[in-house]
């Protein structure tokens, strides 16, 4: 299985805000956000893995600005790293001013994704290998990510989360 690279699972969902999908306040519904994540993140992993792929888990999700209704949002999402089945999946969210087109960072998360067959069993993907500064960084992050996780759901005994150990060594 060949390995493959960040950039070939980069995903770009691109949508208006329409108010429906606001608040009281007119700015988007969070839940709405997260549907628009996941399918994003659902792609990128796809893309990586080209198997059947489910949502595992939202590992981190920040609502750092509001989204008003009327925004153009795009959604970035792309593998920052892969282990034996599963992805962890960035995923940024930025929103575009009308007159000039700056683009404003406001949300970011992290999903993890399995890949299965057909019948739901996990499956093999290809790794995945970082090339830019930020992929590089992120790469580097995601498996003391995936440490805290399983350490937390009782999965991996604290002294055994090397990488989670050399953060305080």
């Amino acid at each position: 299985m060949e390995a493959k690279t960040s950039t070939a699972s980069l995903t770009i969902l691109t949508d208006l805000v329409l108010p429906g999908e606001t608040n009281y306040l007119d700015n988007l519904f969070g839940g709405e956000l997260l549907a628009r994540m996941d399918r994003a993140c659902s792609i990128a992993a796809r893309r990586h893995s080209r198997r059947i792929v489910v949502t595992a888990s939202v590992n981190h999700v920040a609502f750092n600005k509001s989204v008003p209704v009327g925004s153009v949002v795009t959604v970035e999402a792309k593998v920052s790293r892969a282990f034996n089945s599963s992805m962890e999946i960035y995923v940024d969210v930025w929103i575009e001013d009308r007159q000039s087109r700056h683009r404003t960072k406001v949300n970011e998360g992290i999903y993890t994704f399995v890949a299965v067959d057909e019948t739901g069993k996990p499956v093999k993907i290809p790794e995945l290998i970082p090339e830019t500064p930020l992929e590089k960084e992120r790469f580097e992050g995601a498996l003391r990510r995936k440490q805290l996780s399983l350490v937390l759901a009782g999965k991996l005994k604290p002294n055994e989360a090397t990488e989670l150990k050399a953060l305080f060594n």
